[in-house]
């Protein structure tokens, strides 16, 4: 099993590294600020769609543009990176900078594209690019009752 750290990828050896991942492919994005049940449960979904599960991490300069709040995220990229590198699911992860993942989803050309249920799957930008080379994309059921924005008003009181 790699370690942790082995997991976490520079853009610039995406390529070199994603052609050695098993196939099909799946990538998912997102912050993942403080990882929770149901964000473990939609990875964990995500990876059973393929061999291999990718996630594109929003940069910190990124996850502030998504208007979570001034104070997000909570944890700091680097962090964020390895603790979603520490999960089984979980086959390599990258940080983007972009506001959207589209740039770096070209990059991994993924069989399979995954977001969680409270998007709207057909609007997304990053569908019709991975339907473009032959892919799919779809939205996994979300898993009500957990949500990061919640967890913080939760601990604030």
């Amino acid at each position: 099993m790699p370690h942790l750290l082995d997991k976490l990828c520079p853009r610039a050896e995406l390529a070199q590294r994603i052609a050695q991942l098993p196939k099909p492919l799946v990538f998912t994005n997102g912050v993942f600020d403080i990882l929770h049940r149901g964000h473990v449960s939609y990875l964990e979904q995500a990876r059973n769609l393929g061999a291999s599960l990718v996630i594109g991490l929003n940069s910190d300069a990124s996850a502030r543009t998504l208007g979570k709040g001034p104070d997000r995220p909570l944890n700091q990229e680097a962090d964020r990176a390895c603790v979603l590198a520490a999960l089984e699911s979980v086959s390599l992860v990258t940080l983007f900078e972009e506001s959207t993942p589209v740039e770096l989803l070209k990059l991994v050309r993924p069989q399979v594209y995954v977001k969680g249920g409270d998007y709207d799957i057909e609007t997304l930008e990053e569908t019709k690019w991975v339907r473009s080379w032959g892919g799919q994309a779809q939205a996994l059921a979300f898993v009500d009752g957990y949500s990061t924005t919640s967890l913080v008003r939760k601990i604030r009181g």
